[in-house]
């Protein structure tokens, strides 16, 4: 899909977006350079793509930033992606402050080193009583490992006695969950050309819009948030019901 003009669109903005960025490493390659220049060219996207969603009006914003599957890539890798973390949560929290951006951090943070986990919650405090945007960062975040907690959770309050299993429902669900809270994707955007969804909010995207671009993240503007936030408002959202 090639990148509309930039415009402003009457219609309502969606309340919130989901992106998988993707496309890193093929951009580093293409250009010869190593997967830790793409990674720190897509860690300076994150910033441009916040302050564009700011201003486009979206509430809510959340980025798959590490999966529970990146824990299988090369340790430099990993430890270089842990390197551009810490200096993000160590340097963006005035200008998230300054953009009234909230920072939440989604995923099983066990697996994260203390240093990162203390920056998170020092981020996440300094920054909760913003309101212009609730900026979600994925971290070692998987959709089925996230589902499996929520069934644990659940089963303990069953053994505990705190709940009968007829009482299990989807809010039951939805409120075990790391996005507790928080409503469900409008709009799922993918960039690189890959068109799966790669294990991320998988309950929560049920009926998300789904936007595949071709472009890869480090080249992400914009421009393609404007273009997909458009093709959104030309869908027709029916939620299971017939056309009429």
């Amino acid at each position: 899909m090639e990148p509309a003009p930039s415009h402003a669109d009457p219609s309502p903005p969606p309340r919130h977006v989901a992106i998988i960025m993707d496309g890193n490493g093929r951009w580093a390659k293409a250009r010869g350079l190593p997967r830790s220049a793409g990674h720190k060219r897509g860690a300076e996207r994150v910033r441009r793509t916040v302050e564009a969603a700011r201003e486009l009006g979206i509430a809510y914003l959340t980025l798959y930033a590490f999966s529970s599957e990146n824990w299988k890539r090369p340790l430099g890798e990993v430890t270089d992606l842990m390197g551009l973390l810490r200096l993000y949560l160590r340097n963006e929290i005035a200008h998230l402050n300054k953009n009234g951006v909230r920072l939440r951090v989604i995923g099983d943070r066990g697996r994260l080193g203390r240093d990162i986990i203390s920056l998170i919650d020092h981020a996440e405090s300094a920054t909760g009583g913003n309101t212009a945007l609730t900026l979600n960062l994925a971290l070692s975040y998987g959709g089925r490992h996230e589902l499996v907690e929520a069934a644990r959770l659940l089963a303990a309050e069953v053994a505990a006695g705190r709940m009968e299993p007829a009482d299990i429902d989807e809010a039951a669900v939805a409120a075990r969950l790391y996005t507790a809270g928080m409503p469900d994707p409008d709009l799922v955007i993918r960039t690189s050309g890959e068109k799966r969804i790669s294990n991320f909010l998988l309950w929560q995207s049920a009926y998300a819009e789904l936007v595949f671009l071709d472009v890869l993240w480090p080249e992400f503007g914009r421009e393609h948030l404007e273009a997909a936030v458009q093709d959104f408002h030309r869908r027709e959202r029916r939620y299971g019901a017939s056309a009429g």
